[in-house]
């Protein structure tokens, strides 16, 4: 009698687990459905968005025709709030319109140094750990930068004016 009432009631407990597998199966496949038709409906794997989407990467490129070019491994001297000296590489890429950016940059790259070493020494370190202070200190370098070219390439009307649209650090350590 105690062996019937055993088995009866594994019989019923493996039933019960077999209809709680079902419905997580049944559920499971229902969500990835629901995911795909999202997918599809939305047009994320679709061709026709994904050609529509590069053609107009590709417009966008050559509409805003940019040039980059580095000034790489520059170590400056920095001195923080309470006058202890500390080392900094500086290493960033500047983005143009002017597709002579890189030959421009090579032949003032002196008065360029010379600007980010102006700007540098002028702040402490502290202020250039921030990221309010490395906002200030792009902004400014690309608006000294430019004047300089502006100057220096006066006499060429073939080169832009204010062609340096954007600048970025790619090395920026304080030790």
């Amino acid at each position: 009698m105690a062996e019937e009432i055993e088995s009866a009631e594994n019989k019923s407990g493996s039933k019960g687990l077999m209809v709680v597998l079902i419905v997580l199966i049944v559920v499971l496949l229902l969500a990835v459905g629901g995911m795909a038709y999202f997918l599809f409906s939305k047009g994320a794997l679709s061709n026709d968005n994904n050609t529509n989407g590069q053609e107009q990467t590709e417009k966008s490129v050559e509409e805003s025709d940019s040039y980059k070019t580095a000034i790489n491994d520059l170590v400056l001297n920095i001195t923080n709030s309470r006058g202890r000296e500390k080392l900094m590489k500086l290493s960033f890429t500047l983005k143009s319109t002017e597709e002579k950016i890189e030959s421009i940059v090579e032949k003032y790259k002196p008065e360029i140094i010379d600007i980010v070493i102006s700007q540098i020494s002028a702040r402490s370190s502290e202020e250039l750990l921030t990221v309010g202070g490395k906002a200030l200190l792009k902004e400014e370098l690309i608006d000294e930068i430019n004047s300089v070219l502006n100057e220096v390439t006066a006499s060429n009307e073939d080169i832009q004016k204010d062609s340096i649209k954007n600048l970025y650090f790619t090395t920026f350590v304080i030790k």
